[in-house]
């Protein structure tokens, strides 16, 4: 008789969520979550800058996969089964008070990601689950019977009825490497979610600046448009952090070397803007140009990019010369940026990459190949955009786990 129904190896969000969700579906069911560093949900607790990020007011599943660079097509079913809905529910259900901010986004009232750990490891102990930290996985394999077997650094062995790896991003290698052993394979990781480093006059000392609906374009297939933030680094912001996303393996093999094109003033070509520096020739002889910020850019932006193109402080709109007019248009709709490397919150690094989705089942998140061995969370190759949902990916792909584990 295996000493569980169920060992999670990861105490991340994906594994907590499957291990609760096991026992509320069977009650009776022996489950242990396995971390190996001194504490569990570490990520939840450091995401959306100590807030936690719980999940996205995104409520249509075929909406909510266009947030997906990878796994927007596998995720489809599994999001008509558990989404961002089903999500708020279970949390306000366990006396979590959520609210849903101006952008989507949805945090716990309290604005403290503690509130989450403690509903998630609260609700965990209560329904029975075990967790052991600090606690090294050295390796995984299944008899003839079918049973896992699961040997701790130490060289004490558990066995299980059913597995689930719920290890987190590939880069750490420990969960790829249990998987490639069960033979699945991996797609590599590369970085996903970055900023930009970028050094150029033209942004220099504008950190803190955001432009709100600017557009970011490295090639013909790679553009985004939304917010754009200067840093002391370079460029950030969702319109930047979706380009490194979506981007991610392209940018990759141009080894973070490559040109992004900015539209400051987001939908406005630069014709347009030529034709309207034409009308403020004539309808406002005596504003001077450094002072009249037009298309709703930040006034200390503006002036940079006037100086830049030659525009004097003194200069008025009527002594706008047609050269400095096509060069100021030109940055102000087609600045090119020479990006040289990419910079990157640690705690929050995002990668894609992982388990190869068609070996799995989306319907249960069953391997393919081996039966009662699961998948969840960031171990799959599976990656959203900011903005919560990698955590909406982790509670439903968990969901599903502990649904099809008790069962």
């Amino acid at each position: 008789m295996p000493d569980y129904d169920l060992i999670v190896i990861g105490g991340g969000a994906a594994g907590f969520f499957a291990a609760i969700t096991c026992t509320e579906v069977n009650p009776k069911a022996k489950v242990l979550i396995l971390e190996k560093s001194n504490k569990v949900l570490s990520k939840v607790k450091v995401s959306g800058g100590g807030r936690c990020n719980v999940t996205h007011a995104c409520f249509e599943p075929r909406e909510l996969t266009k947030f997906y660079p990878r796994g927007s097509r596998q995720l489809l079913g599994p999001f008509h089964h558990w989404s961002p809905t089903e999500t708020m529910n279970w949390f306000e259900g366990k006396g979590v008070k959520l609210k849903v901010e101006s952008d989507n986004r949805i945090f716990p009232v309290t604005d403290d990601s503690q509130t989450i750990v403690d509903c998630l490891q609260h609700t965990a102990r209560k329904a029975g689950v075990e967790t052991q930290t600090q606690t090294e996985v050295l390796d995984v394999s299944r008899n003839e019977e079918g049973t896992f077997q699961v040997c701790l650094l130490g060289g004490k062995v558990l066995t299980s009825r059913n597995l689930l790896l719920a290890t987190g991003g590939i880069r750490n290698r420990a969960g790829a490497d249990f998987a490639t052993r069960f033979g699945h394979s991996v797609q590599p990781a590369a970085p996903s979610l970055f900023t930009f480093k970028i050094k150029d006059p033209r942004i220099e000392g504008l950190q803190g600046i955001s432009v709100p609906n600017a557009k970011a374009q490295v090639s013909k297939s790679l553009h985004t448009e939304g917010p754009v933030l200067i840093t002391h680094w370079g460029l950030s912001g969702p319109a930047i952090l979706r380009l490194s996303a979506w981007g991610a393996r392209e940018l990759q093999n141009l080894n973070y070397q490559f040109e992004v094109q900015i539209n400051w003033c987001g939908p406005i070509r630069v014709e347009d803007v030529k034709q309207h520096f034409q009308k403020l020739r004539n309808d406002s002889p005596k504003r001077t140009i450094f002072q009249d910020s037009q298309f709703n850019l930040p006034s200390r932006l503006w002036k940079q990019l006037a100086e830049t193109s030659g525009i004097a402080k003194e200069d008025r709109w009527p002594h706008l010369s047609k050269d400095k007019a096509n060069t100021l248009a030109s940055h102000l709709t087609q600045c090119h940026f020479q990006v040289n490397g990419k910079s990157m919150n640690k705690e929050e690094f995002v990668t894609c990459g992982g388990i190869t989705l068609k070996e799995v089942n989306f319907k249960t998140m069953e391997s393919r190949l081996i039966p009662n061995l699961y998948f969840a969370g960031e171990i799959l190759d599976i990656d959203g955009i900011t903005g919560g949902f990698n955590f909406q990916a982790a509670w439903t792909t968990g969901r599903i786990v502990g649904e099809s584990a008790a069962n």
